[in-house]
């Protein structure tokens, strides 16, 4: 223990880690191969390389045959991810339609940003000891290891999640150092805005846990800093409309109607609250189930339209029936949560989801009850950083619980839950550490 806590050691460690991790990552990727196929919780993945050669060939945002969810032939589409298929696209017509390419270059940058950030969101929230044990959690954690080969968006909006709660906590712990410094002021200003958008193109989702995140922020720097907390939302207000306004222009020039971003929440929601499950949610029905379920009357809606429509339908289903929603809405923490093996999913799913949300979610609870037990100068308080991982935690769970739910929706609670983990592994180790010297002694 005494070794974790070295400062010698740290960058040792931290460097041996990465190693690891971009090690694993590397592996999932030569697994998966140079092959898309519809993989169980993954399947979103064909669209992404498909979108990808179609891009790379000058087709712009379109499919060539009917596509999902309801998206014509050689009509718009906005339900997938500009930055990411920008991404895919970029390495496709550089070296062509590779897919294989695109999971080990993936591979690598996550494999080293992702446990470098949470070394840092855990040093910053707890110490050093914590960082460097939810890194190698982290390096190893199946769930993280087989998503960050997938042509998906996952990987890189966890690691940008994780990079606004890292400079959102660096800026309320060193207030006085940055706030009052006029260069620092607008680094972290910057910083803040940049992961925010990047982070919010990646899934739009994130938007919803805006609102939570600048409150807190306020929060805390109201006594001395509140103009200055002011004036840096208002600067990260600007940078995130400054990257999502052309993509609005462009939606409305396709659509000729507004659209913020992306073109998936009316889908999600009215799927997600349709009468079909009663007050009992399940995970993922048939593709061919979903399609029956759009109303004939809306065939020949744009997507634009139609999701809007699907939105205003998924409203309706819950003012007329609240009591059916609260009940479906509470029907879905299992399916969020869920940890055990399943006879509906794959042996691949099935051993990624108990090789590591089973494996440490009970050292995440202790961790968590740890945290929230400890007294005196390390109590959590409203103004820690250990408080917004929980504030998130807490609220993005809750955005997709009462709306959609997948495990794989989870994944950004599992990263912050894994400096928990970290915490609990610590104390444990720490007491039978103490149990030897007294035995000993």
């Amino acid at each position: 223990m005494n070794f974790l806590s070295d400062s010698k050691n740290t960058l040792k460690l931290l460097i041996g880690i990465t190693f690891v991790s971009v090690l694993f990552r590397v592996g999932a990727a030569l697994f998966l191969g140079n092959q898309i196929s519809e993989m169980p919780g993954v399947s979103d993945q064909i669209s992404y390389h498909t979108l990808g050669i179609r891009l790379a060939g000058g087709y712009g945002f379109t499919f060539d045959r009917p596509w999902w969810p309801a998206t014509q032939a050689g009509e718009p589409t906005a339900h997938w991810s500009y930055l990411y298929s920008y991404f895919v696209a970029g390495i496709y017509w550089l070296f062509g339609p590779h897919p294989l390419l695109v999971r080990l270059l993936q591979a690598l940058i996550i494999g080293i940003i992702h446990p470098l950030l949470i070394f840092v969101v855990g040093k910053l929230s707890f110490n050093s000891r914590v960082g460097l044990i939810a890194a190698a959690i982290t390096s190893v954690y199946i769930y993280f290891v087989y998503y960050s080969a997938t042509l998906m968006t996952e990987p890189f909006y966890i690691a940008g999640i994780l990079a606004i709660l890292g400079t959102s906590g660096w800026i309320v712990k060193n207030a006085n150092q940055i706030l009052e410094n006029p260069r620092k002021y607008l680094l972290f200003a910057f910083l803040l805005g940049v992961a925010t958008s990047l982070t919010i193109l990646l899934r739009q989702a994130f938007l919803l846990f805006l609102p939570f995140l600048y409150t807190w922020l306020l929060f805390v720097l109201r006594k001395n800093y509140l103009v200055p907390a002011l004036k840096m939302i208002g600067i990260n207000v600007l940078i995130i409309t400054l990257f999502i306004l052309p993509f609005t222009i462009y939606n409305y020039e396709r659509f000729n109607q507004f659209v913020l971003l992306n073109t998936n929440a009316g889908f999600a929601f009215y799927w997600a609250n349709h009468p079909i499950y009663g007050t009992h949610f399940e995970g993922i029905l048939s593709q061919s189930t979903y399609l029956d379920l759009l109303p004939k009357e809306l065939y020949g809606l744009n997507e634009a339209a139609l999701d809007r429509e699907l939105l205003n339908r998924g409203l309706q289903f819950v003012i007329q029936d609240p009591l059916r929603y609260f009940f479906l809405s509470l029907s879905r923490i299992p399916v969020y949560f869920m940890f055990w093996p399943s006879p509906h999913s794959s042996i691949l799913s099935n051993i990624s989801r108990i090789g590591s949300f089973g494996v440490f979610l009970p050292f995440m609870i202790y961790g968590l009850m740890t945290t929230l037990a400890k007294k005196g100068e390390e109590k959590v308080t409203l103004y820690s950083p250990v408080f917004l991982l929980l504030l998130f935690i807490l609220v993005y769970s809750l955005i997709h619980i009462f709306t959609w739910t997948l495990i794989r929706y989870r994944l950004p609670v599992d990263a912050v839950l894994v400096l928990f983990a970290a915490v609990g592994f610590s104390d444990l180790i720490q007491k039978i550490q103490q149990r030897k010297a007294v035995t000993l002694s």
